[in-house]
Order: structure tokens, then C-alpha cells, then sequence
């Protein structure tokens, strides 16, 4: 019955319909590490705050010049050579505290201060931060790097749970000096060099690369994984996040830490051992430059499948997030066919436009009975299924030839 007495005409809009699903942002890198904040204007320091970034000239006003014994401006150098990316950084030092009589001193700065904590007051410091973004700037980081400590057991499994709870990825590093050796025994218990881990949200990164550093007129070494990070938001802007990352050349640098052999028709060579466990590297042929290489990420080869793929990781976590966050509008409001419609409808919409994007094969939404028990529904709560294919990345092409005899024949049919 209407709720007041009309003698007339009315007009009742009903919000049916699908409703367009925005998709997430995933080019956002998020760093944390040490900078010389005391060398900046006091309106510009911060500690233990998110900073966004979108250009180097941004990140020398809020993290200074390249410091010898600071890791935030080099890595913040290296993630912005391919061009534009966001970036969400967090410097933890403090120069208040940090300090050897009344010097600054970043080498005081711990592995605690750089994974953080929450204090009584629910304030978050180091990487735990990040977990504040979607409030401060309605989107997250999806490329979780820390470098200069990723390489230490501790901050690297932090950056794979955080990587978990962001529906991210953590770019991690092998430490300087690790041998090609170490680095494949690393993989295992017994490896002097820590790099044992199966998470599908880890993506290991080893050597380190040698960029020339015009304050010493040397060339130094830095962690691949800022570059890394830096190619990683140039191909989901310019390609796509379905698209991975290997196979692209890396900019700014003038070597790696040590040669390794590589041929791609070569599988006993030392960067296919490398990618064969887990591990990305750099392709440096005959007329390639220096290439990122390798597609899967640390689940491999304790794991197969498209879900060792970081590509195939990073699609999900972008369609989950985005049909996620586009379901607000549908929250509380009454069940009813109408509603079912119009939720199944959205995703499916969705999945159209990914498809038309190349950023699946394709995708369903559907409501199964099976799912919705009476009870359920009735206590409020209604489940959807849907399903997708990302296009698989073609790591390895395979040729098989044949000696066809039969093309002896078509010698001197003209005669």
C-alpha cells in the first residue's frame, strides 16, 4: 500500500539493472626504507606516513637527494626509469632517534623499524602502514618492495603476509655477494643464502645490477627489485596487468653484479637454471640489452599451474578487487530476482569488457540454488559463482620438424 494518500499521477523509478564495475588501480608500487628527511623543509618530513608519489621530482621533495647510507631516494631513482608509476612510500627513519651522539645515523635504523608495528593508539608504523591506504587514498599497493632488506629472511616474509592481506605481489631480492650457486642452494634447506619460500605472492629477484653513480664516477650496485617494481607499473600501464613481466628491457643500468649465461634454445643454460627454480633473472644476449626474465613466481616448482604465474596471480587479485569494491551498491538492499539479475548482470558486464580488453578469454557470473540454503538467505547472506580464463603466458614455444622426403619429388617435374 502507498505510504501516503495520492489523488493523481506518480512516477516510481526503480535502481534495477546492472551497474558498471570500475576496475582497480594496479600500477601501484608501495616502498618502504631510510631517507635524509633532516636535509629537507620541515613542512616536508615525514616518518612513518604514506607519502603518494607520481614523479621524481616529487619523491627528491619528500625523500631528498641520493644519500650514501639511505635506501629511499636511489630505489625511488630506479622504480621511476620506465617512466610513470604511483608510488606509496614510507620513510622510517628518524633523525630524532636515529642517531650516534648528535649525527643522523640510518645504519641504527632495525628490521623492526622497517616492518612496524601497531601501538595502542591503533597507529601503524613501517610497511604496516600501507594497510591505511585504501582509507587515505581510496586504492592500495599491488607491488610491495623494500630494497636494501628484502633480501633478509624476516622483512621478506612480512612482505609476502602484507602482499596477502593487499592482494599484492612482494618483490624481493637476493643478497649482494651471492654467487649463482648459493643462489640455486638458496632455494633449498641447506643453501647458505636464504631464499626459501613457496609464496605465490613472492617474486624473488636476483643479482643485482650495476648503474653508474655520477657522485663517485662508479659504477654501484642496487637491488634489482626497485627496477623491477618500476617495469612491473609501466607494463600494466602501457599493455596490461595480465601481462607479465619478463622479456622487458631494463633501463638505467650498465651491468648486473655477475655474467650469467643465457640462450633461449639453451635449457642447461644459468638463467634457466635460475628461472627453474623460482627465481627471475637477467637475459643479456647478443644484441638484447638487459632484459628482465622470467615469469613465475617463488610457488614454483613447488606448485604448478597458470597460479605460478605472477601475471595469472595479478589478473585475479584485479577482477576480485573490482568486483569486490563495485558491490557496495549492493549491499542491504532487499533479495529478490531483480536483485540476482542485476548483481549476475554486473559481473558479466564486466567480463565482457575484460575480454574486449584482452585481459581474459573469457568469464561467467551465475546464481546456483545449490549454494543459497533457505536458511542463508533468510539470515541475509547470498553467494555468486563466477569463473574466468586469463590468457596464459607463453613462457616456452616449441617447434617439431620433420624430413618430408615427398618434396624430392617436385625436382624436374617441369622437364
Amino acid at each position: 500500500m502507498p505510504a501516503n494518500y495520492l489523488h493523481g499521477v506518480e512516477t516510481i523509478t526503480l535502481d534495477n539493472g546492472a551497474k558498471p564495475i570500475r576496475v582497480v588501480k594496479s600500477a601501484v608500487i608501495g616502498i618502504v626504507g631510510t631517507a635524509p628527511i633532516q636535509t629537507l623543509d620541515v613542512a616536508n618530513q615525514t616518518i612513518n606516513k604514506p607519502v603518494l608519489l607520481t614523479s621524481e621530482v616529487a619523491a627528491a621533495k619528500f625523500f631528498g637527494a641520493e644519500t650514501a647510507g639511505y635506501s629511499l631516494p636511489t630505489a625511488l631513482k630506479a622504480v621511476f626509469k620506465k617512466g610513470a608509476a604511483t608510488v606509496i612510500a614510507i620513510n622510517v627513519f628518524n633523525p630524532a632517534t636515529h642517531k650516534t651522539g648528535s649525527t643522523p645515523d640510518p645504519t641504527l635504523v632495525t628490521n623492526a623499524d622497517i616492518i612496524g608495528t601497531v601501538d595502542a593508539a591503533g597507529n601503524r608504523t613501517g610497511m604496516q602502514a600501507w594497510l591505511n591506504t585504501y582509507s587515505l587514498f581510496g586504492f592500495k599497493p599491488k607491488i610491495l618492495i623494500a630494497p636494501g632488506w628484502s633480501f633478509l629472511a624476516a622483512i621478506r616474509t612480512e612482505l609476502e603476509t602484507l602482499a596477502g592481506r593487499l592482494h599484492a605481489i612482494a618483490y624481493t631480492d637476493a643478497p649482494v655477494g651471492t654467487t649463482f650457486q648459493q643462489a640455486i642452494e638458496g632455494r633449498g634447506p641447506a643453501g647458505t643464502v636464504n631464499l626459501q619460500t613457496s609464496s605465490r605472492r613472492s617474486m624473488i629477484h636476483y643479482p643485482h645490477l650495476l648503474v653508474y653513480d655520477a657522485v663517485s664516477d662508479d659504477n654501484v650496485l642496487q637491488p634489482y627489485s626497485a627496477f623491477a617494481a618500476g617495469i612491473r607499473a609501466y607494463k600494466d600501464l602501457e599493455f596490461g596487468y595480465w601481462w607479465s613481466n619478463s622479456n622487458t628491457q631494463i633501463d638505467g643500468i650498465v651491468g648486473t653484479e655477475l655474467p650469467l649465461t643465457g640462450e633461449i634454445n639453451d635449457s642447461t643454460s644459468e638463467i634457466n637454471l635460475l628461472n627453474e627454480v623460482g627465481i627471475v633473472t637477467v637475459f643479456n644476449s647478443f644484441g638484447t640489452g638487459f632484459r628482465t626474465w622470467g615469469s613465475r613466481s617463488a610457488a614454483w616448482p613447488s606448485e604448478s599451474g597458470p597460479n605460478t604465474f605472477e601475471a595469472c596471480i595479478r589478473t585475479g587479485d584485479v577482477i576480485g578487487d573490482s568486483i569486490e569494491y563495485a558491490m557496495l551498491q549492493f549491499i542491504d538492499r532487499p533479495f529478490s530476482q531483480a536483485f540476482v539479475d542485476s548483481v549476475t548482470e554486473s559481473v558479466r558486464s564486466f567480463m565482457r569488457k575484460l575480454q574486449g580488453d584482452g585481459a581474459i578469454l573469457d568469464g561467467n557470473c551465475w546464481y546456483d540454488k545449490a549454494d543459497n540454503e533457505t536458511t542463508e538467505l533468510s539470515n541475509g547472506h547470498v553467494t555468486f559463482r563466477y569463473d574466468y580464463m586469463w590468457p596464459p603466458t607463453m613462457e616456452r614455444i616449441t617447434f617439431i620438424r620433420t624430413l618430408n622426403l615427398d618434396y624430392l619429388s617436385s625436382i624436374g617435374g617441369s622437364n
